[in-house]
């Protein structure tokens, strides 16, 4: 789980990269075309609406509690024997 939301963050920070260094090109050419503008925008807005529903999806999934309970038990189990608490 802790590695799904680092690549969400990582691929959302790539978007936003991509973004700002897109829109600082267009801006910084005078003779940019409405039209390359308008395409521009709609391929941001879509690759927006992908990570939105990528970070959805990624929110969406449950914890599993009992998993993690069992898993503590186990790691507590081993600390005792490794400190030879059974003796």
């Amino acid at each position: 789980m802790k590695t799904d939301k680092k690549k969400l963050g990582a691929a959302i920070a790539a978007v936003y990269a991509h973004l700002s260094t897109t829109g600082q090109a267009v801006y910084a050419q005078p003779e940019t075309e409405p039209a390359q503008v308008t395409a521009l925008l709609a391929q941001a807005t879509a690759l927006l609406s992908q990570a939105t529903a990528l970070l959805a999806q990624a929110q969406a999934t449950p914890h599993n509690t009992w998993g993690t309970s069992g898993r503590q038990t186990q790691m507590q189990a081993n600390s005792m024997m490794q400190m030879r608490a059974f003796k």
